[in-house]
């Protein structure tokens, strides 16, 4: 069906930047939504951004204004970026990239993003 695969996670400092990509592949046409969510250690799943066909976006309000998510559509492969800036201690969690498809939701196996203060 759908793969996605992330990858841009790491280590930085409190008002540093990181980009996250998501590279989804399969039947990339049956992708309605795609973003981010993230998961601290003790703490639940939660929404950080979509990203819809249209290019509609949504965002939670914790990372409104130093966040960005786009979508770059190529013919076989759809590539979502989290373009994440003045990062926050509070950022640090695992990313899930995250696609809702016609086939069912999918999920990848997530990256790391670290901020030490």
């Amino acid at each position: 069906q759908v793969q996605v695969v992330e990858s841009g996670g790491g280590l930085v400092q409190a008002g540093g930047s990181l980009r996250l990509s998501c590279a989804a592949s399969g039947r990339t046409f049956s992708i309605n939504t795609i973003g981010w969510y993230r998961q601290a250690p003790g703490k639940a799943r939660e929404l950080v951004a979509t990203i819809t066909n249209g290019g509609d976006t949504h965002y939670a309000v914790s990372v409104e204004g130093r966040f960005n998510i786009s979508r770059d559509n190529a013919k076989m492969t759809v590539t979502v970026y989290l373009q994440m800036n003045s990062l926050k201690p509070e950022d640090t969690a695992s990313y899930y990239c995250y696609a809702d498809t016609y086939f069912g939701n999918v999920w990848g196996q997530g990256t790391q993003v670290t901020v030490s203060s």
